[in-house]
């Protein structure tokens, strides 16, 4: 099984809990247990699972990639100048596997599935593919 999802983002960098929208579709696949793939369709967006409690923590990590890689130019040579976003991209990565167990994701009382926008406001794109289990 697999979607493609769509989204609009609303700031420069931004974290967009996609867990709901994801738990939802694998639900209506009526899906118990197997592999669910996440892939961002962008090279300066990505995946992540982080905490989904406490919102700072997506400030703090927004903050923290962006004293890493901060966007004023820094000497970079690629014509779009949005190197950041495409290092930041490449940190977090754009890929995660996660298991689903009774029809929805495996995740710790505090994790939620993340998109990870670094060069927004962009409308965005990803992808989902359900690898059930074998009975």
């Amino acid at each position: 099984m697999f979607k493609t999802f769509s989204l609009q983002t609303h700031r420069h960098d931004e974290m967009i809990d996609i867990t709901d929208e994801l738990n939802t579709w694998i639900q209506a696949q009526n899906i118990q247990e197997g592999v669910l793939f996440v892939h961002s369709l962008h090279t300066t967006a990505g995946i992540t699972v982080n905490e989904n409690a406490d919102p700072d923590v997506q400030h703090d990590m927004l903050r923290r990639w962006e004293a890493i890689y901060p966007w004023e130019d820094s000497g970079d040579r690629h014509y779009e100048g949005n190197s950041a976003a495409h290092m930041k991209t490449s940190t977090i990565g754009v890929t995660q596997a996660l298991l689903i167990q009774n029809g929805a994701l495996v995740l710790g009382t505090w994790q939620g599935v993340y998109f990870c926008e670094f060069d927004g406001p962009r409308h965005r794109k990803f992808v989902a593919h359900i690898q059930a289990a074998s009975s």
